[in-house]
């Protein structure tokens, strides 16, 4: 598929990191540095854009100070002709963060965009700007989509480390010229503290930029909010930004490690005893709208995270939320479960959605994997963190609702879904034929699953034979928590033909070297 080249993304590139130059660590430090007030409001943790469609799209910004967000687009990098849109005014409610929502786009067309940051007191009064671009979702099919995914950014204490490049990843990613990256979940690691060196295998040191906020467990609402300003301390990450919008989901390291609601923390953990996971999670959501650009929770982090992004006739993105509404994790031996990992309104929703569908493709983007065991033993027993338990027999707990769903899709006749993911902290590819399985009223999908953008990687986990999963591409290592400067940090790469109407999947090492390709034929089942 050919994409027009992106015009001035050096230029894009260059007015971004001039604006964020106060984040630039100085050498040899590990700390993260402080930077005084100067006297206009200054945006130096650079641009996002998120959630973009045909016609739409939402820009996010974060100030030093109290201010007025101002976005002007243009169709040229010189910005002749800037149509003006004016944003909220940014305040210690939101952590100085906003977003500024674009209607009325043209379809398929390159947006430059610079946010201003204006003294609410004297308009006048504004910060340098800071430039970003995107491309919006084509009303016509024969231009193509591409974009890429992954998850899981600064796990296991695997931080910012300088002198592997940070994460870059985010700058492999940003090569191939995405229409989107798909954040499948585990965007920061609230959970993990990042300490200023570790050990590595061969007796040299991992050095991390530390923060205070990253130094311990998150609890406060200003811990959740550290953690994504750490992320952005990071350039590679801030580059990609002002590059790619995103769709992002959330997973269980936004709040804490395999996390579900009405949990509540006992004692012999870094959290205080009798701690709500409800407490805890609600402080999470709120940071997580406050530094994302999530067309749902845009303004009231009281909203749902699920959702479809409509991205032109190619393609809709089903972004689901598989850790707010699920049960307790559990064995998953029980025979029926009618609240499983998605809860009913929400498998309702995506029943209705994908029937309503009109779209060539539809990409199920899920923050856990389906036939891939995972294990849950923080409360001391043998339970299941994912969909699949481990029994190869008939649907059971999480299973039942997965088969209802699959069973959907075939009865409706629903073609081209594609599952993604990540969560595992390796890549590979799964098949699912209901000719090698247990439970058999589906047609045969694929799974593809990648990651870590930069977190411990991990050994492949067992599969679960209820859905006939057969994995055809693995790549992970033999030991448990490899850091990202020993490799193993993954991306995945979905490229649709606009002719053909062709789904290529390409399996990336965060270098950009593709590891496996599968390409898929439109409206074709059992393939």
């Amino acid at each position: 598929m050919a994409h027009r080249p992106l015009p001035g993304r050096r230029s894009v590139l260059r007015g971004s990191l001039a604006a964020s130059a106060a984040l630039t660590l100085p050498a040899g430090l590990g700390a993260a540095p402080a930077f005084a007030l100067s006297g206009r409001p200054e945006a130096g943790w650079g641009v996002q854009a998120g959630d973009v469609t045909c016609n739409s799209g939402l820009v996010w910004v974060r100030s030093d100070r109290p201010a007025r967000m101002v976005v002007e687009t243009s169709a040229t990098e010189s910005f002749r002709r800037a149509r003006s849109w004016h944003g909220p005014l940014l305040g210690a409610d939101t952590d100085f963060t906003g977003t500024t929502r674009l209607r009325g786009l043209p379809p398929g067309e390159q947006i430059h965009y610079r946010v201003r940051l204006a003294d609410p007191d004297d308009p006048r009064r504004t910060g340098e700007p800071v430039t970003g671009t995107f491309r919006t979702a084509p009303a016509r099919r024969r231009q193509g989509v591409r974009f890429v995914w992954s998850g899981d950014l600064a796990g296991q204490g695997w931080g910012i480390n300088e002198s592997i490049g940070g994460y870059r990843i985010f700058d492999a990613m940003g090569r191939l010229d995405p229409d989107f990256f798909l954040c499948s979940g585990d965007n920061v690691y609230a959970d993990g503290p990042v300490s200023a060196t570790a050990a590595l295998p061969d007796g040299s040191l991992y050095r991390n930029v530390t923060t205070e906020e990253k130094s311990h467990v998150a609890v406060t609402l200003a811990d959740y909010r550290g953690n994504f300003r750490y992320n952005l301390l990071d350039a590679a990450l801030r580059r990609f930004n002002a590059q790619v919008p995103s769709v992002v989901q959330w997973d269980d390291h936004e709040v804490r490690n395999n996390w579900y609601p009405g949990e509540v923390i006992g004692p012999g953990t870094p959290y205080p005893p009798g701690t709500r996971l409800d407490d805890l999670a609600a402080r999470a959501r709120r940071a997580f709208s406050e530094y994302l650009p999530v067309s749902t929770l845009s303004g009231r982090p009281d909203g749902r995270m699920y959702r479809v992004i409509h991205h032109g006739p190619l393609l809709d993105v089903f972004v689901l939320d598989m850790r707010t509404y699920r049960n307790a994790n559990s064995p998953g031996d029980q025979p029926t479960d009618p609240q499983g990992i998605l809860g009913h309104e929400q498998l309702e929703w995506l029943k209705r959605a994908l029937h309503r569908s009109r779209a060539v493709w539809k990409v199920i983007a899920a923050d856990m994997p389906l036939g891939l065991v995972v294990p849950d033993s923080l409360e001391g027993r043998p339970n299941v963190e994912a969909v699949a338990q481990g029994d190869p027999g008939a649907p059971l707990g999480r299973e039942l609702q997965i088969a209802e769903l699959l069973r959907f899709v075939k009865h409706r006749r629903i073609t081209g879904t594609v599952w993604l993911t990540a969560d595992v902290h390796h890549t590979s590819a799964q098949h699912y034929d209901p000719a090698r399985a247990a439970f058999k009223d589906f047609e045969p999908f694929w799974e593809f699953v990648t990651g870590p953008l930069n977190a411990g990687a991990f050994p492949a986990n067992a599969l679960d034979g209820t859905f006939g999963p057969d994995r055809v591409f693995v790549k992970a290592p033999t030991r448990a928590n490899v850091s990202p400067a020993e490799g193993y940090q993954f991306f995945g790469e979905v490229d649709i033909d606009g002719d053909s109407g062709e789904l290529t999947v390409r399996l990336r090492e965060g270098d950009g070297t593709v590891l496996f390709t599968r390409a898929l034929q439109p409206g074709r089942v059992g393939q």
